[in-house]
């Protein structure tokens, strides 16, 4: 032999995700790519003396996990110590949250700003058992009457902040929100301390920015932990000055340019996607055009290490706060709107029309923030008609989450060679919590991966941490079973879908987004050592204990980057 293995596995379920969905028992690595695939006669001659063996004893090896859409940096800022949690079930009730706040009060210096992440009404009492009990001011101020307090719901789509944090960033009852954005009002016309959607970017103008070490810090907590996950790619959905308003700037430029030292110190352990993000919500086609081509590229980076894959747009906002656009009326009244620019639904529609025409005319590939079901539509007629005016054979765009996806859209994107990235560990969050503003048909719906598969669209899975925890196994789960988080029932069991299909939309169709299918994505020879293993069988696993199976190693581009089997 030329060259002995680096590494080589034995007697497991090498679950190889090729086009057979194929299942081995003995895989070896080389100088960062697979070099074997099959059994133990496959693999033997590769062993030499400087040849680590790994006995699986029956585990379970799989392709690397590709988060297909999570927030790296904003996940970090996210987490404890750089922030504080309040998410299910380290909080239960509004009083929990005002307690942590409390504690942070007397830990930190009078004045500094305090900022927690996570809150989510359907797990918070007061506003389970009341609909119309929403976080206010008043629950924050009576332990925080000095510090300004500033808290992320889990969502990303709604802030929570107390009267001294209104007072320091200038609101009032006469403030009136930035187009596409809320600020939630009382009966008598005060503001309660909610910001919707845009008019959170108030709150991040008047928040001192991300200092460079506070971004690196953020992104190498999220590192670690996405190792612990299996995962050994993610894309980045959206960096650049329209994420200069997001969670202090955590999707800014600046967060980039971190990335790139990161790579070239070594530090950046798992592949990077980056999805370009010109402008945020509410903008205008005019605005978008002009800031996308003063936008630079990935430099001199090692594209299989970190790639500018296209650019990122805003389409709508979610189902929580009602301002997704829906064909059907919300329940309570309303249907939302797209968030770009312009007076009226037609206004509007022509607006995104043209930013998506813009873009794809110039080159990118576009991922679209898009969840309501008219707004799916209308953004994958403008996929459509922009392809038709600029033929492109391999485009790949896609609809980010994608909620409400309708046999008019699946139609279309799959005829177009288009794609969607939706959300499995959303799907199991919020499962409850939308039939009280969609009913119970259409929350069930929500997510819908067997139609979307059955219709040939590519479904990529992500999960769009902070929104949620970037775990995988929950998601495969959640795609298994459809049963909700909080209460454990089925939601859409109709959509469920099988292990293999599950498992594909968080390795080769992840990759397939990411133009990358042809060199990772599998466990075939010739493909990049990016895997992880999972202890136990997963393809005989109760899908119910598939969340508590550990991940005992991962491996990316041939590199160990977790490791309990030696521990």
């Amino acid at each position: 032999m030329d060259k002995y293995a680096d590494l080589v596995f034995l007697g497991g379920r090498v679950v190889t995700v090729d086009a057979e969905f194929s299942v081995a028992s003995a895989l070896a690595v080389t100088g960062g790519v697979i070099s074997a695939v099959g059994g133990r006669d496959d693999v033997a001659p590769l062993v030499g003396p400087g040849t680590r063996v790994v006995d699986l004893r029956g585990a379970t090896l799989l392709p690397g996990i590709n988060d297909s859409h999570l927030h790296g940096c904003a996940f970090g800022m996210a987490t404890p110590p750089l922030s504080l949690d309040l998410g299910h079930p380290a909080v239960s009730c509004l009083a929990d949250v005002a307690e942590v706040v409390r504690e942070a009060v007397g830990r930190v210096p009078g004045g500094q700003w305090i900022t927690g992440h996570g809150w989510d009404p359907g797990y918070l009492d007061e506003c389970v058992s009341d609909a119309s009990r929403l976080p206010s001011r008043r629950d924050l101020d009576a332990v925080s009457p000095d510090h300004p307090v500033v808290l992320y719901s889990f969502s990303g789509h709604a802030t929570w902040v107390n009267s001294k944090a209104l007072e320091l960033i200038g609101i009032d009852r006469h403030t009136v929100a930035p187009p596409g954005g809320a600020i939630v009002v009382d009966e008598a016309g005060e503001p309660t301390g909610l910001l919707h959607e845009g008019a959170q970017a108030l709150v991040q103008n008047a928040l001192p920015p991300l200092s460079r070490q506070e971004r690196t810090d953020a992104i190498r907590s999220t590192l670690t932990t996405l190792a612990r996950l299996g995962v050994t790619s993610y894309t980045e959905p959206g960096l650049g000055p329209g994420g200069d308003g997001i969670m202090r700037g955590a999707l800014g430029a600046e967060t980039l340019d971190v990335y790139r030292r990161l790579l070239t110190d070594g530090e950046l352990t798992a592949r990077l996607g980056v999805l370009l993000l010109p402008t945020g919500m509410a903008s205008t086609a005019e605005e978008f055009t002009r800031t996308l081509v003063a936008l630079g590229d990935s430099g001199d980076a090692d594209p299989r290490r970190l790639a500018i894959l296209g650019v990122k747009i805003f389409a709508d906002g979610i189902v929580p706060n009602k301002t997704a656009w829906m064909h059907e009326p919300y329940v309570g009244g309303g249907c939302g709107s797209l968030c770009v620019g312009g007076e009226t639904d037609a206004q509007r529609t022509a607006e995104i029309d043209a930013i998506i025409r813009y873009a794809h005319a110039a080159g990118h590939q576009l991922g679209v923030h898009v969840t309501g079901d008219r707004a799916i539509d209308t953004v994958a007629d403008a996929f459509a008609a922009a392809m038709a005016e600029h033929p492109r054979p391999d485009a790949r765009h896609y609809v980010i989450h994608g909620d409400f996806l309708t046999a008019h859209s699946m139609k279309v994107l799959a005829a177009h060679g288009f794609g969607v990235n939706m959300n499995p560990t959303i799907k199991w969050t919020v499962a409850d919590m939308e039939e009280e503003f969609v009913g119970a048909g259409r929350a069930a719906y929500a997510w819908p991966y067997r139609d979307a598969i059955d219709a040939g669209v590519r479904v990529a899975s992500g999960s769009d941490a902070p929104v949620t925890y970037p775990d995988w196994r929950q998601g495969v789960a959640t795609m298994l079973l459809r049963e909700s988080k909080a209460a454990g029932r089925v939601s859409g069991p109709e959509q469920c879908i099988g292990l293999a299909e599950a498992i594909r939309t968080y390795t080769i169709d992840a990759a397939w987004q990411d133009f990358a299918d042809d060199w990772k994505g599998s466990l075939e020879p010739g493909k990049v050592a990016d895997l992880c293993v999972l202890d136990g069988d997963l393809l005989t696993a109760d899908p119910h204990d598939i969340p508590e199976m550990p991940v005992v190693l991962t491996v990316m581009d041939g590199r160990v980057v977790h490791d309990t089997l030696r521990d």
